[in-house]
């Protein structure tokens, strides 16, 4: 395995913690989101001691808070660098301008956000792209930032409407584009 995505309709059960903790003895790159985040509100610690500088976990907001209380107050981006300091892994803090957060401090900010992202399922969509971004070579930092920025203007093409699965039909105009 060289990548494996983790988290999305995984279940908030043990089991899923169990999994994690199996993937993580692998020497597969791991991205982590939504119920593989939360199952770890009180007890962050433990998912860290599964992760690293390999690895992306992909908090929106209110994961991010979940993981790392209070560390939004100091705003996003020095939020999102601590948190990569304190998980040992690539943070990419979602929102209207995403953050992403290398465990060694650099950080790039996407700004080219859309509002239809704000559905269900667009994240588990963004923690697809990266995992396959990873699977195909690309440097965790580097597979987070270039997935960030195709998924929003994926979105930003389609405009109002837009549903998780829609964007994956999406992503090979945003990357004919670029030719």
């Amino acid at each position: 395995l060289d990548c494996v995505v983790i988290g999305p309709a995984a279940g908030l059960t043990e089991t899923t913690a169990r999994n994690l903790s199996a993937l993580a003895q692998t020497q597969a790159a791991l991205v982590v989101d939504a119920d593989a985040l939360t199952l770890f509100k009180a007890r962050a610690e433990d998912l860290f001691a599964c992760l690293d500088g390999q690895d992306v976990i992909t908090p929106h907001e209110g994961e991010f808070e979940r993981l790392f209380p209070g560390l939004l107050e100091q705003g996003r981006e020095a939020a999102a660098v601590e948190a990569g300091r304190l998980s040992g892994a690539h943070v990419v803090l979602k929102g209207r301008e995403t953050v992403i957060a290398a465990p060694d401090g650099r950080t790039r900010i996407k700004r080219n956000g859309s509002p239809w992202l704000a559905t269900a399922g667009s994240g588990d969509v963004l923690a697809g792209l990266i995992g396959g971004l990873i699977a195909q070579g690309m440097e965790p930092f580097d597979a987070a930032s270039a997935a960030a920025w195709m998924h929003a203007d994926a979105a930003g093409r389609f405009g109002p409407g837009l549903t998780a699965e829609d964007l994956p039909g999406l992503i090979p105009g945003v990357l004919a584009h670029l030719r």
